[in-house]
């Protein structure tokens, strides 16, 4: 049986046991923590952080949390929107004048609700654009957009780091990674890193994932099969695989992607500072989030048939919400983000609740069993 370490607070016994239940489910190694109205109730892990199992978790062990990075990103965004560097509506380009082409409904908003109509880029990348900032964000406003701006939503599933990203640089002078860094991880001590120094690589736990890296239409389908709406298809396939690796596939354990800054997909943290993170929504006298603009990040501003994901999908202001078929637990007003394989980070305004969790070997959907039956174990005990 693996064993657990950490620390659980009286009451929350059930959830540490749904925890090490999972080790007996597919787990490989891993690490929760739940944050309740500021005070750690749950902050526990266990595993191995190497698919040989010779190498334990430790408390301060990093992974690689996929999309959980976009839920913090988007609290980035709320902070500078909070203190009046950036504006939800104000026309992108005149911020940003190299996407005037992209049209006026192109905003912050736009662009945080999945709306922006750039999911993927169409002209096939070199490999190793994605680790080059500017190129990357040239790339994807230097096109013609699928939909036209704020006319539907879909999914874009490494893009969005980049506009979003972008827009915070251009309005505060300041690259994403450093202004995360001064404005959100330091002041409420979280262990959370948009491009993850070389000299905390030892670090991070290896995950268990396919190492092929996927690079033809072929391979392509193979992953999300030919509908035959070739435009559609591209789109598809472009968000994921364009340019090679983008979703972490064959990357995700090297040095050039823990060192890269793609804030969609390749955040690296432990649960504890997905939880700290997400504690900057409290509406404390350290934050400028107040808690009318939390509730207008946490409200629906994309509904419905997903372009991209082919199925339906609701977002607030780069939230994934729990209106849609309470995937962050029974209350419908909780929101955040999963990762790939069922990461999570989370917050429940209505009981001041955070939460993190991190695994390094990912499940087959977002929200997992494993992760279902923490939030599952958590909610009685409140």
């Amino acid at each position: 049986m693996t064993q657990i370490a950490g620390k659980c607070a009286a009451g929350f016994d059930r959830v540490e046991q749904a925890f090490a239940a999972n080790f007996a489910s597919g787990e490989h190694g891993a690490g929760l923590c739940v944050v309740l109205d500021g005070r750690p109730v749950v902050d526990v892990w266990g595993g191995f952080t190497d698919e040989a199992r010779q190498s334990l978790w430790q408390r301060d062990t990093l992974v690689n949390c996929f999309s959980v990075g976009k839920g913090v990103l988007a609290i980035l965004a709320l902070d500078c929107i909070g203190r009046g560097e950036v504006e939800l509506d104000a026309a992108l380009y005149d911020l940003w004048p190299e996407a005037a082409s992209l049209g006026p409904k192109m905003t912050l908003r736009t662009c945080l609700s999945h709306r922006a109509g750039v999911p993927a880029v169409r002209r096939r990348l070199a490999d190793d654009v994605m680790y080059h900032w500017e190129t990357m964000c040239a790339a994807i406003v230097d096109q013609q957009p699928y939909w036209d701006p704020d006319s539907a939503h879909g999914y874009h599933v490494n893009t969005w780091g980049f506009l979003v990203g972008e827009i915070l640089r251009r309005a505060t002078g300041t690259p994403v990674r450093e202004l995360f860094r001064e404005r959100i991880a330091l002041p409420v001590a979280a262990d959370f890193h948009f491009g993850l120094p070389a000299t905390e690589h030892h670090r991070v736990a290896k995950l268990i994932m396919p190492e092929a890296t996927l690079s033809t239409p072929e391979e392509w389908a193979l992953a999300f099969p030919a509908t035959g709406d070739a435009e559609h298809d591209a789109m598809v396939w472009h968000s994921y695989f364009n340019p090679n690796g983008l979703s972490g596939i064959g990357t995700v354990n090297t040095p050039a992607w823990r060192s890269a800054t793609i804030p969609s997909t390749n955040s690296h943290a432990d649960a504890r500072g997905i939880a700290h993170a997400y504690s900057a929504l409290e509406g404390t006298t350290r934050h400028v989030i107040s808690k009318l603009l939390r509730a207008e990040a946490a409200s629906i501003h994309s509904e419905g048939l997903d372009r991209v994901l082919s199925k339906p999908s609701a977002f607030g202001l780069g939230f994934q919400l729990g209106q849609s078929g309470g995937r962050f637990g029974p209350n419908p007003a909780a929101f955040g983000h999963y990762g790939y394989g069922g990461s999570l980070g989370m917050y429940d305004p209505d009981n001041n609740l955070a939460v993190g969790y991190v695994t390094n070997k990912p499940g087959a959907r977002f929200d997992t069993a494993r992760t279902q039956g923490i939030l599952d174990a958590l909610y009685p005990c409140l």
